[in-house]
């Protein structure tokens, strides 16, 4: 695959401690497309410092609008949509170039890392990241989006990606109020026959954060982490609980 028919793109908003890793590693790009949401932090100025970044502003409404607004003003061939805590690795870079494509959608796995420290393993699912524009679009799923590839074989990369967030910790925390209301919106609306079983785990309100901690430290093997596994543990028992306060509060407050 030739490099030049590739354009990254990226959302942002107030990722002034994340930008410059992500678009260091974008330098092979002939242009990196940013779509920020109207960031109040230095994000844009230090885009403006990457010769091949162009940058549009757009008010956020949603992150599936967001992404469908982005691959708009992509006109390559292909696109790599990465958030902006995202770092495109040497390894994968030579992947890129090496590949012939055989299928119109790729997904990459994450190496999660705590403050540059990759983790053995997380939570966190590959995600479809590297295809052709033309043919695809993103859909709302809960507090995220999923990219449509539905009748589609999705292609798999052998090289993870870095996802290393470097914002204060007070921003994650009050991320998570925000997406468990998405989370337990979309669990209302669907009906139970069709949840997974983690989303099954989450309607009985207080097995998945007891769960995560097992599951995370010693099924994942976390605790062999030492204090980052031991954090990123933390992190999900913490998300899962504030879902299972937003889904508990609602219950009480329709008198269930």
């Amino acid at each position: 695959m030739e490099l030049h028919s590739i354009t990254p793109l990226v959302l942002t908003f107030n990722e002034q401690e994340n930008i410059d890793r992500c678009l260091n590693n974008l330098s092979w790009a002939k242009t990196v497309v940013v779509v920020d949401s109207e960031s109040s932090d230095q994000t844009v100025d230090q885009i403006k410092r990457f010769p091949n970044a162009s940058v549009a502003s757009r008010r956020f409404t949603n992150h599936t609008d967001q992404w469908n607004y982005g691959l708009s003003r992509v006109a390559s061939e292909w696109v790599l949509t990465l958030d902006a805590d995202y770092v495109v690795t040497e390894e994968l870079v030579d992947e890129l170039k090496a590949l012939q494509p055989n299928h119109d959608v790729y997904e990459a796995a994450f190496a999660y890392c705590v403050h540059g420290k990759a983790l053995r393993a997380s939570l966190f699912p590959p995600r479809a990241l590297l295809f052709r524009p033309a043919k695809f679009s993103y859909r709302a799923d809960g507090h995220t989006q999923l990219l449509d590839t539905s009748n589609t074989e999705v292609g798999k990369l052998r090289t993870q990606i870095l996802h290393d967030d470097r914002k204060p910790l007070s921003r994650w925390v009050n991320s998570q109020l925000k997406y468990a209301e998405l989370e337990a919106s979309k669990l209302a609306s669907t009906p139970h026959a069709q949840l997974g079983w983690k989303d099954r785990l989450r309607t009985k309100y207080v097995l998945a954060p007891i769960l995560t901690v097992f599951y995370c430290l010693f099924v994942r093997g976390l605790i062999l982490d030492g204090w980052p596994g031991i954090y990123y543990t933390m992190q999900r028992v913490f998300a899962e609980l504030t879902l299972s306060m937003v889904l508990l509060d609602s219950k009480l407050r329709n008198g269930h």
